[in-house]
């Protein structure tokens, strides 16, 4: 096995609270539900547990309750191989919930989400210090919108004095500032989102390119726009790759399949793989997530993705698409 990547994570942590029924429930409407279940969460945490299950070396920033939720969500990393050393414990917010919907029909699972941010929104200039001088030490540094964009602006300054590439995961939909997209080496919006950004639907490859050219004039170095069943699609400003979504079975819950995906992607890249063999891997990884239910519990490791690479006919080993093995 070659060096692990390191990778740093700093971003959220919340505890996903699970409820399924066969329908949404309208205004002023009360439906029968049909499961409920806890799971730890929050789009930095899932995605740094992600790395980690993959291979990578992960530092985790962030801060959570002084309650029994933040209690399991620190355990679910620990336990995962992540480092937790500088996540703060706060006594005066609680560790943030995730109200997770799950519409369940026989034509698939879809989710509404309502995010609470308590202890998230309290991560400091104090706590990301100790980065000013320490950030080269990583090979990669991933963000996303859960956590103050303060904090994110600090973060991507740092690790772009260090010549360190930054992923951000624009999720949930905000503005960018001029100063924070010319920082990133990667911008990571779902088709939501980059409609929200761009005012254009990514809906076609026309429209795909679209988007992806506003935001790489606007300073973003490389474009990966998330596209649901249809896969992803990435843009260096010059080419254009798409890669399909891939079917491993029935879609039991797509609560936390960005965050793999978006995961795998950087890891792969943190391994020296190139974008278009990231996608590939990141796409098997977040097809996999989709069939378990959680956020946390239905993140795959590396060998089940090898495995089911293998089975498709992709080369993992030998200089082929990964740089490691199991």
């Amino acid at each position: 096995m070659t060096k692990k990547p390191k990778i740093l994570v700093v971003g959220s942590f919340t505890m996903d609270l699970i409820v399924s029924s066969e329908k949404f429930p309208e205004s002023g409407e009360t439906v029968i539900g049909c499961g409920f279940s806890t799971a730890p969460g929050g789009k930095g945490a899932n995605q740094a547990l992600q790395a980690a299950k993959l291979g990578a070396q992960v530092t985790m920033v962030g801060r959570v309750g002084k309650d029994n939720f933040g209690k399991e969500i620190i355990n679910s990393m620990e336990m995962g191989g992540v480092d937790i050393s500088h996540v703060k414990i706060d006594s005066e917010a609680p560790t943030a919930i995730g109200n997770i919907q799950l519409q369940v029909t026989e034509s698939g699972t879809a989710n509404r989400i309502i995010v609470f941010p308590g202890a998230n929104m309290r991560i400091t200039q104090e706590d990301i210090a100790f980065l000013k001088d320490s950030i080269g030490d990583y090979d990669f540094v991933m963000l996303q919108h859960e956590i103050p964009q303060s904090i994110n602006e600090t973060v991507a300054e740092y690790a772009f004095d260090f010549n360190i590439p930054v992923m951000l995961n624009p999720a949930p939909s905000a503005p960018i500032s001029q100063n924070l997209l010319s920082k990133l080496a990667y911008l990571s919006p779902n088709e939501h989102e980059a409609y929200d950004i761009t005012g254009t639907y990514p809906d076609s490859d026309i429209n795909i390119k679209k988007a992806a050219d506003f935001l790489i004039s606007s300073g973003a170095k490389n474009v990966l726009i998330t596209l649901g069943k249809k896969g992803s699609a990435f843009s260096d400003g010059s080419d254009l790759i798409k890669s399909p979504s891939i079917d491993c079975g029935s879609v039991v819950d797509p609560t936390a399949a960005g965050d793999s995906f978006i995961a795998a992607f950087c890891t792969a890249l943190a391994s020296g793989l190139q974008p278009d063999e990231a996608m590939a891997f990141a796409n098997f990884t977040a097809g996999i997530t989709v069939t378990r239910m959680g956020a946390q519990t239905s993140l795959p490791n590396l060998s089940e993705v090898i495995s089911l690479m293998n089975k498709n006919g992709y080369k993992t080993t030998g200089g082929g698409i990964f740089k490691w093995t199991c």
